[in-house]
């Protein structure tokens, strides 16, 4: 990041495929975008308490095709559609304008825009994005923090992946 700071957020993971782990976002005003633009690789973590597990992934990101993109949003509620295109997500709402009725304004705006239509084009600024992994971790907790640590990493030359065990 052009900051050197490291940046978190929970993310809807909507899919997973055989290519990677696939999130939707808003690419021209979210903090999402602006950290990819710096650094195209990603991280993700998925934790289950309750069983002591957890699964690390990392990998460089890739945008989806429109056509995918447009995929997935044909699926989302119509407001979720329209939120899309009315949000510029992650940017600061003027305060002066009283905040919260510019973006209800926004979203007027839109619904107006697309009255009487269900055919609402995924706009060019949001879409899909997949980490393609490269390393993922495997972690299960144990007794005496002697917990269980599996790494996979895809070889660059075949794309096969190999196995490590780590020391807790």
């Amino acid at each position: 990041l052009p900051s050197g700071r490291v940046s978190s957020r929970y993310v809807y993971l909507k899919e997973l495929d055989a290519r990677g782990f696939v999130i939707y976002s808003n690419w021209l005003h979210s903090r999402k975008a602006q950290d990819v633009q710096s650094n195209p690789y990603a991280s993700l973590a998925f934790w289950w308490g309750n069983v002591e597990r957890q699964v690390r992934v990392e990998g460089k990101v890739e945008r989806l095709s429109e056509e995918e993109s447009q995929a997935y949003y044909d699926l989302r509620a119509r407001g979720s559609r329209i939120g899309a295109w009315a949000s510029e997500q992650s940017e600061v709402l003027p305060e002066e304008l009283g905040e919260r009725a510019v973006l209800e304004k926004r979203v007027r705006e839109v619904e107006d825009r697309f009255e009487g239509r269900e055919d609402i084009p995924v706009p060019g600024f949001w879409g899909g994005m997949r980490v393609v992994p490269e390393t993922v971790e495997f972690w299960q907790g144990r007794e005496s923090r002697l917990h269980d640590r599996f790494r996979y990493s895809r070889d660059g030359e075949n794309g096969d992946w190999e196995m490590k065990r780590l020391s807790p």
